[in-house]
């Protein structure tokens, strides 16, 4: 952006040339400025026009917004008029040559942190093109005064999006996913994209800010939000393990609260007993956290010892773990014994007319008798045949 009387000129780079990244060039250089021009005159590029028939000129919305909120006129030059916008032409022409050339730098903040430098140095100390008598830092300091004062309210610049959360704590914008917390799954949140941060808003509460990605494809997570799902996800493992407990053997509550004043970990408590239930039973579970209350010895150990004595006093072998994956659906699949009168149809039993008995034979007999006359073949030469 290039002021008409002192040729100021206000210069930033953004990755795209989105409409957020439109606005916000003009918030920034107004702040820049410290006010407001009364007219700023637009080339026909789509973010400023979308349609113009003769004067009829259809423009943006979110300009005509922006124009609203900062009280300026947007005005665009004639088309193919770029003698209408030549200090603009001109400007770029010298950014070219007096900026850009032989210039290195890192990454995009490096290049604004150098062009905001030279704005506001190497380029306000040239003399001013309307009258080389002052700088064009002297220029500007005439026309400041003229300038419209800034609002007290910024102005919102962000891109807004409504996205729809699935049922992982993730937000998915420009083929980026942005973690949320585990609480605002399945709902409708907005997101709000500048060019430096995306802001995800649920209802009047902003849930989340990441620095934004303009990679593809990537993970932006907060640990904290990842931290607060892990310890979610072992709360509800926990409890998930308790209330099977608690209704297979109700002793399990007291033994809990028990074992927690003794300094015991839930989790390995619950852990520990859910083992033993699958191995002993509900009922030998429950009569051994009965004994090992009345005992006092509330540790998942001692019950297992009480288990184990229970065993060997009734003489029976200890029992043996199966060790299944942690897959709840192999868990809990079902094994359907099949029926065994299939195998009856491999060798079906024949009447007496055949040549087995009606009592079920299975022809063995028959299959030894031609094995027979085969490798013998004179031995019934002579037998009579019916």
């Amino acid at each position: 952006m290039v002021l008409s009387y002192s040729r100021q000129i206000f210069l930033r780079f953004y990755l795209n040339q989105r409409m957020e990244s439109f606005l916000h060039g003009h918030v920034t250089a107004f702040n820049a400025f410290q006010g407001i021009s009364r007219v700023v005159l637009y080339d026909n590029l789509r973010s400023a026009v979308l349609e113009r028939q003769g004067s009829a000129i259809h423009f943006n919305p979110r300009l005509l917004d922006l124009a609203a909120h900062y009280h300026f006129e947007p005005r665009p030059v004639a088309v193919a008029r770029g003698n209408q916008k030549g200090r603009v032409e001109r400007a770029i022409r010298y950014i070219r040559d007096n900026f850009f050339a032989g210039r290195q730098w890192r990454d995009l903040d490096d290049l604004n942190a150098q062009a905001k430098a030279w704005c506001w140095g190497q380029s306000a100390q040239r003399p001013c093109p309307g009258d080389t008598r002052m700088t064009v830092a002297e220029a500007f300091a005439e026309e400041q005064g003229q300038l419209i004062p800034l609002p007290y309210n910024p102005y919102p610049g962000e891109d807004q999006t409504a996205v729809s959360v699935g049922k992982t704590p993730y937000v998915r914008f420009d083929l980026n996913d942005y973690s949320i917390p585990h609480t605002h799954v399945r709902r409708m949140v907005t997101v709000m994209a500048s060019p430096s941060r995306v802001r995800i808003i649920d209802g009047m509460a902003e849930i989340a800010s990441h620095i934004r990605c303009y990679d593809k494809a990537q993970q932006i997570e907060d640990s904290v939000h990842l931290a607060t799902l892990r310890e979610y996800k072992a709360n509800a493992r926990h409890h998930s393990g308790q209330d099977r407990l608690s209704h297979a053997a109700p002793a399990v509550i007291e033994f809990i609260a028990a074992a927690n004043k003794r300094g015991h970990r839930p989790t390995a408590v619950v852990k520990r007993l859910i083992a033993l239930l699958e191995q002993y039973g509900a009922a030998e579970l429950n009569a051994g956290l009965e004994q090992a209350l009345a005992q006092s010895a509330a540790h998942p150990e001692g019950v297992a010892q009480i288990l184990d004595q229970r065993r060997e006093a009734r003489h029976v072998a200890p029992p043996v773990a199966v060790n299944l994956p942690d897959n709840l659906a192999v868990q809990n699949a079902q094994v359907r014994q099949p029926a065994l009168s299939v195998y009856d149809q491999i060798n079906p039993p024949t009447d007496s007319a055949g040549t087995g008995d009606a009592t079920g034979s299975t022809g063995t007999e028959d299959v030894n008798n031609r094995r027979e006359l085969k490798d013998n073949p004179q031995s019934h030469k002579d037998e009579p045949h019916d």
